[in-house]
Parts: structure tokens; C-alpha cells; sequence
């Protein structure tokens, strides 16, 4: 079965690395300071040499960084959390240096894993406080001693030891968990309102174009009735078998079609009068059929035991949209066009197929959109219009607005051309159709 718009993948996270940078470089001022301090200061014996060293090599990376992704604003995920990972290590080899988790700067190691759970997934954050947990648990039992007055040492009592290593777990675990949480939360408020400012602006152009179609189904209404009455006065005043005797019958079938489209536009349900109900198949069949004289076959694929064929409502929005990708698809196709309908007990699908060129992969990226159209004129000289993108568009919202979901691609290699995949849960589309939804 189609998998399309079945799944929704977090989006990529990156993080800046002038953040990362700027960061590391307070730290290695702060370790630089402390040392220093330390060691010239307070005048305690500590390996002096060796802890410049591990800070040297943290500068070191800062300035590698700086050159090599001069021309990257951003980091990717996986990157950002190798960096982190080098911070962690680097502050356990100076912990290491200066007395272990006594040293009342292990609670450091909550750093690099705050600053991945704000900004990095999950499975990073977890990595690195597991790292962290490492790292400490090691140097409970492996460090040098802590700097301290030679003649007066500081021993601290092992119970006491344990509960340091047991704070810096929790400290990890649960702030780590609670900076997460409140991030997500900010983050699917941000993403709810993008999404939300998305729709009304959709909703803002379909409510224009509502307008627009009323008043050009208004003006249009009188022209096509002239053109019909001229098609028919010319199929009966010329023979069937003359030379343009078919154009002039194509001509009267298809101003009768415009006429109807009008119609429907301007037409309006009964209050309380809901539509027919007509199976799945038959829907496919209705929208196809106005488009089978034009020379592109048509093939409707459904499975053979129509015992349990899903039977939706006839809604005005599904027909229109579905008749405006199947009118796509034979426009742009070469020889054939293909509907497949599946269906389960769970989901219903749609697939509309063509062998023609398929989507260029700049209008595939921004398809839906309106005014968005990937149609170009059959000539250099011809200058009729051909088509603003709207028709997608409209499609697209009106077959959401009944609960589907679209996905556009191009159809695997060997075959050629277009793919559009419409799916519906099967309860959504089995409701009865309201009033206020048609």
C-alpha cells in the first residue's frame, strides 16, 4: 500500500557556530583564569603545564573551526553534538588533573548537556549524558590530588564522594530532562503557529478566489450560451461526414461542458439535503469520464473484490479536486494516464499517474502554492495564456479541507512522469457530508 504523508520525521535541527565558539572561548578564559589562579595565586601545586595543555588544544579547535567552516553559519545535528562531546572530554581531562569530582567544578559536565538538550534531538543528548555520567563515575576513583595548602591536605570523606557523584547524575538527568521539555513545548508552540499563520494565509487566497470564481461564472454565463447556440446551428447546418464536421461537434460538447462547470460553481446545496453517497470507484469514474476525448487513455485500477469498497459522500470538493489532478495529469501526459484506488480498513488511497515529463524539481519543491505553475506555451510564438497556477492550488486546499492528504512526485525510474497519491483515513472519508462542508 502507499505510504504517502504517512510519516513526519522531526525536522533537521542545526545550531550556530558562532554560538558553540563564543561559548567555548568564555570557557577556555574561565579554565585559563582558574588555573592561573590557582597555581600563581593561592600558590597550590597543581600540573600547571599539562592543564595549559588540554586548554590549548580546546583554543586550538576554536580557531580550526573558525577557518574551516568560515563559510557555514550553521551546524548539523551530528556535529554539533561531536563538539560537544570534545567539551565534555576536554573538562574531564582538566578534572582529572585537579583533584576529580572534589574539585567543585565537576558540576560542569551539566554544561555540554544542557546546551544539547535545548538544541540538539534527543538520542544526542542522551549520548552525551551518558558520557558525562562516564566520565564522572571514572574520576571518582582515578584522579590527582586536589590543589590545596601542602600542610594542611583536604581529605573528604568517601560517603561524602558518593553523594557529590550522585548529584551531578541527577543534576544531569533530571535539569537535562526538564530543559528538553520546556524547549520541545516552545518549539511545537512555534511550529503550531507557523502552521496556524500558514492556513489563514491559504484560506485568505481561497476566500479571494472563491470571489473571483462567482463573478467570472457571472460574466461568462452569457458568452457561452451565444457560443453553444453558434456550435449548434453549426452541427446541423453542416454534414457529419465534412471536413471540420467533428471539430464543430467538439466544439458544442465542450462549450455544454464549460456551461456545466459554471453551474456548478454557482450552485448551492439544499439546507438539510446532503448529497448522494456513491462508492469510491464511481467517484474515480465520474471525474474521469469529461476528460476520455482527447486522445490520452485512461485506465481505472481497483481491486477486484469490491465487497468491502469504501462509499464516501458526493462532495462537491473531492470532485473538483480530484477532476483537477486527473485534467493535470492528462494534459501533461503523452499517451495514458493511470488511477489506481486502494483501500483498507483503516485508509483510503487515490493514485493519479502519467507518463509525461513529471515535476520539474524547482516547481516540486513549491508545488501547491498558488500562482505556482510548471505549464510553458507548445510554441515560442504563442502567446495565449496558459494557466496561473491556480487550479493546483485550489485542488489541493479543497481536498484537504475534506480531510485528505496530497503527496507530489515523480514515478521511479524506468517508467516517466508525474505521481500524486490522495489519501484519506476511511473513516473521514465514509462521514456523511454536512451543509456547512459542501
Amino acid at each position: 500500500m502507499p505510504a504517502f504523508g504517512l510519516s513526519h520525521p522531526h525536522p533537521r535541527r542545526s545550531v550556530r557556530l558562532d554560538t558553540l565558539i563564543r561559548l567555548r572561548w568564555l570557557a577556555i578564559i574561565g579554565q585559563s583564569a582558574a588555573v592561573l589562579v590557582v597555581h600563581y595565586v593561592l600558590e597550590f601545586p597543581l600540573p600547571v603545564v599539562a592543564c595549559m595543555a588540554a586548554i590549548g588544544v580546546s583554543a586550538a579547535l576554536n580557531v580550526g573551526l573558525r577557518l574551516h567552516f568560515h563559510d557555514r553559519p550553521r551546524l548539523e545535528a551530528n556535529r554539533a553534538a561531536w563538539l560537544l562531546a570534545f567539551d565534555t572530554l576536554e573538562l574531564a581531562a582538566l578534572l582529572f588533573l585537579t583533584g576529580g569530582l572534589q574539585n567543585p567544578f565537576a558540576f560542569m559536565f551539566l554544561g555540554p548537556v544542557l546546551l544539547s538538550a535545548t538544541a540538539l534531538p534527543p538520542r544526542y543528548t542522551l549520548h552525551l549524558g551518558a558520557m558525562a555520567i562516564v566520565c564522572a563515575t571514572a574520576l571518582v576513583f582515578v584522579h590527582y590530588p586536589l590543589p590545596w595548602d601542602p600542610d594542611d591536605l583536604l581529605q573528604l570523606p568517601p560517603l561524602y564522594m558518593v553523594g557529590v557523584w550522585l548529584s551531578i547524575l541527577l543534576a544531569i538527568g533530571f535539569i537535562g530532562l526538564y530543559a528538553w521539555q520546556i524547549t520541545e513545548e516552545a518549539r511545537q508552540l512555534a511550529d503550531a503557529l507557523a502552521a496556524s499563520e500558514l492556513v489563514l494565509a491559504r484560506e485568505q487566497h481561497l476566500t479571494q478566489i472563491d470571489g473571483l470564481a462567482a463573478a467570472a461564472a457571472h460574466e461568462l454565463g452569457t458568452p457561452l450560451s451565444t457560443i453553444s447556440v453558434i456550435a449548434k446551428e453549426l452541427e446541423n447546418a453542416i454534414p457529419a461526414d465534412a471536413p471540420h464536421g467533428e471539430d464543430v461537434r467538439l466544439l458544442r460538447e465542450q462549450a455544454t461542458r464549460c456551461r456545466d462547470i459554471l453551474a456548478k460553481i454557482t450552485e448551492l446545496p439544499d439546507s438539510g439535503a446532503p448529497f448522494d453517497r456513491m462508492p469510491l470507484t464511481a467517484i474515480i469514474d465520474e471525474v474521469a469520464s469529461p476528460h476520455r476525448n482527447f486522445g490520452i487513455a485512461i485506465d481505472v485500477k481497483a481491486p477486484s473484490d469490491r465487497s468491502h469498497e469504501p462509499v464516501g459522500a458526493r462532495n462537491p470538493a473531492v470532485l473538483y479536486g480530484l477532476g483537477n489532478l486527473v485534467e493535470n495529469a492528462v494534459d501533461f501526459a503523452a499517451e495514458r494516464v493511470d488511477i489506481a484506488a486502494e483501500w483498507n480498513t483503516d485508509s483510503v488511497w487515490v493514485t493519479i499517474a502519467d507518463d509525461g515529463r513529471g515535476f520539474a524539481a524547482d516547481i516540486l519543491a513549491r508545488i501547491g502554492e498558488p500562482y505556482v505553475t510548471s505549464r510553458r506555451s507548445t510554441t515560442e510564438q504563442a502567446a495565449e495564456p496558459t494557466g496561473l497556477g491556480l487550479g493546483l492550488f485550489i485542488a489541493k486546499t479543497l481536498l484537504e479541507r475534506s480531510g485528505a492528504r496530497l503527496s507530489f512526485g515523480n514515478r521511479a525510474a524506468p517508467a516517466h512522469g508525474a505521481l500524486v497519491t490522495v489519501q484519506w483515513s476511511r473513516a473521514q472519508f465514509e462521514q456523511p457530508l454536512t451543509t456547512e462542508a459542501a
